[in-house]
C-alpha cells in the first residue's frame, strides 16, 4: 500500500509540478524541442484514458443504454409472469437474459447474446423434485 500511497501523493504531483505548461497561450509558442518531448507521456495518458472512455460509453449505448430488458412487454410498468408448477410436466427453462422470443421460456437466444457480450447467462430450469 505505500508503493501507492507515494506513488498519488508525492511521485505523481512532482512529476506534473515540473512538466512546462505556460501561463499564456504565447508561452506555447516560445517552448522547445525538450518541453514538447516531455509533454507527450501525458498528453497520451489523457488521449488513452479519453478513448478507453469514449469507447466503452459508446459500446453502453449500442448494447441498449444499460436496460435489462431490450423490448419484452415494454407498454407495462413491470413485466410479472407467474407460472403454476402444476402446468410443468416434467421441465420447464425459463429465460433470463430477456432475448427470448417465447417469453418467459427460454428458446436458446442467450447462446448469441453471450457471444455478443462476453456474458454467460443460462436458463432458469425447473423440474419436479420426482424428475431429476
Amino acid at each position: 500500500m505505500y508503493i501507492i500511497s507515494h506513488l498519488v501523493k508525492d511521485t505523481i504531483p512532482n512529476y506534473l509540478a515540473g512538466l512546462p505548461i505556460p501561463d499564456t497561450i504565447g508561452g506555447w509558442f516560445r517552448l522547445g524541442v525538450r518541453d514538447w518531448m516531455a509533454l507527450i507521456p501525458p498528453t497520451l495518458v489523457v488521449g488513452g484514458i479519453s478513448y478507453y472512455s469514449f469507447q466503452t460509453i459508446k459500446k453502453a449505448n449500442e448494447v441498449g443504454n444499460g436496460h435489462i430488458n431490450p423490448g419484452i412487454r415494454k407498454d407495462i410498468n413491470k413485466v410479472v409472469d407467474f407460472i403454476d408448477i402444476e402446468d410443468i410436466t416434467e421441465k420447464a427453462s425459463l429465460c433470463r437474459c430477456w432475448r427470448s422470443n417465447n417469453w418467459p421460456y427460454c428458446d436458446g437466444t442467450h447462446g448469441s447474446h453471450n457471444k455478443e457480450t462476453g456474458d454467460n447467462v443460462g436458463p432458469a430450469v425447473i423440474r419436479h423434485k420426482d424428475n431429476k
